[in-house]
């Protein structure tokens, strides 16, 4: 099936995607979600789950890092270290 789509009639949004992804995954994607409007997050990890991650990681020196590999900026996490220290957070 892959052989049979004609790259250069594909509308650009999948033309793009095929680029990226390649013509296999932009087929699956374009039978998973045509006609559904996606709206694709700014950040790849879940703020919740990243806040808990960075609260387990955290060495005390390492927050410049940690917001860097979270894609947040440093005042989030420190923000999330401090919700911890003040009992708003539960520990598990």
């Amino acid at each position: 099936m892959v052989e049979d789509v004609e790259i250069r009639a594909l509308h650009q949004f999948y033309r793009s995607l095929s680029e990226v992804v390649g013509t296999e995954a932009m087929l699956r994607i374009h039978a998973q979600y045509k006609g559904t409007q996606l709206s694709i997050p700014i950040h790849l990890y879940d703020r919740k789950l990243a806040a808990q991650r960075v609260r387990e990681e955290f060495d005390g020196h390492n927050q410049k890092e940690l917001a860097h590999k979270y894609g947040y900026s440093q005042k989030w996490v420190y923000k999330a270290l401090r919700r911890r220290e003040e009992g708003k957070i539960k520990e598990e």
